[in-house]
């Protein structure tokens, strides 16, 4: 007589108890929203193998409202069938098979989480979904990026423009890299070749890090100065309040030094960035100087008309040597006038209005064996 195998039990689904363990751990997790919702907003290396594409949810959701649930059920059924529902499950399958403990969800847990699971018990595999789906934990990090900015306590490191912010964080063992985050390095200027993120998967990323932090302690954490704007992302309000009222950090270099970082960063990586992406010398040295010219119009009122033209006259005689000799270095002309006649300006009489704040400036040296004597000094107190 043969045996006959036990039916494949459902799992019960992720509740929210359980999501600060899910996204820390980072499980796999895979999206069955259409791509157009996954666009919108996900979660740190989830994929998106939608139950249904865009036009077939446009389509449900125009039958759900004119003749309700049931009608839009059975139209779901009728436009993902046959060999087009085979597809979709063996790639939640080959999903699932590589990572055996993956977790699926939807917009808000509901029917497309429970027939996308259905489907893969039918296919003799057992997946969880997250209860409430998306929706819930995108409003889980929300509340929690709030809680965990506010409990947290801070520093935030400061300085001129090219003093080498970012290459100092790694040195201190609880940082927040918010340009990291955002994919952009703050000023006019500091705009990546990729895309940023969007203002949802920014916030998501962000809260990630923060929970991180939170695990492993409840020390100061070391945020780079920024204005509200990160590029085009917006530091949500509890941090922007946070980096106005915490600590700071005043970072020193020499102005010569200062010269030579943004060169390399904005100038020689730019260069090499865009040959990377363009595949032509051609089209890069296009691309190069038209981003450069891009961002100097974006400063022009707050840089003067006279100062702007200046500024672009210097670009203009640094393309041409640069294409004439293939010699960089007279872009350090327009960097050198950028930072005397705007950055450093600007910066100066902002730091000027919170000097009540700054509880330490030297080099990066001084910065990093300051913060770590406090640091250790405060842990032995406890």
């Amino acid at each position: 007589m043969a045996l006959i195998e036990p039916a494949l039990q459902i799992p019960k689904p992720i509740t929210r108890l359980q999501f600060e363990a899910l996204l820390l751990s980072k499980r796999p997790m895979f999206d069955v929203r259409a791509p157009i919702e996954f666009d919108k907003g996900a979660f740190p290396d989830v994929l998106n193998l939608p139950l249904m594409l865009d036009h077939e949810r446009e389509e449900i959701g125009i039958c759900y409202k004119q003749q309700g649930q049931d009608a839009a059920l059975a139209l779901g059924h009728q436009l993902v069938k046959g060999a087009t529902k085979e597809a979709r499950v063996a790639r939640w399958s080959a999903f699932a098979n590589t990572h055996p403990d993956a977790v699926l969800y939807c917009f808000r847990g509901g029917m497309r989480s429970k027939i996308s699971q259905q489907w893969l018990v039918d296919a003799g595999i057992a997946v969880p979904f997250v209860e409430g789906g998306y929706k819930a934990l995108r409003t889980y990090l929300i509340e929690r990026l709030d809680e965990l900015v506010e409990k947290l306590p801070g520093y935030v490191l400061s300085g001129r423009t090219g003093t080498g912010k970012t290459e100092i964080l790694p040195q201190f063992n609880r940082t927040i890299d918010l340009e990291g985050i955002a994919k952009h390095r703050g000023s006019s200027f500091g705009k990546y070749i990729e895309e940023q993120p969007n203002q949802i998967n920014f916030e998501n990323n962000l809260a990630i890090a923060l929970m991180q932090l939170n695990k492993d302690g409840s020390q100061p954490i070391i945020y780079e100065d920024e204005s509200r704007l990160v590029g085009c992302r917006l530091l949500p309000i509890s941090l922007q309040k946070k980096l106005k009222s915490s600590p700071i950090m005043v970072l020193h270099d020499t102005f010569e030094a200062r010269v030579e970082r943004i060169f390399g960063e904005y100038v020689v990586k730019a260069m090499v960035a865009w040959e990377q992406e363009l595949l032509g010398p051609n089209e890069a040295f296009l691309a190069f100087g038209d981003s450069l010219l891009q961002s100097m119009f974006r400063i022009r009122k707050r840089l003067g008309s006279e100062s702007h033209r200046q500024l672009v006259k210097l670009l203009e005689q640094a393309l041409e040597q640069q294409t004439k000799q293939n010699d960089l270095n007279a872009h350090k002309g327009w960097i050198t006038f950028l930072l005397t006649h705007y950055y450093d300006p600007m910066y100066d009489y902002q730091l000027s209005l919170k000097q009540d704040r700054v509880v330490m400036q030297g080099t990066s040296s001084d910065l990093v064996a300051w913060y770590k004597s406090s640091h250790h000094k405060a842990s032995n107190s406890h």
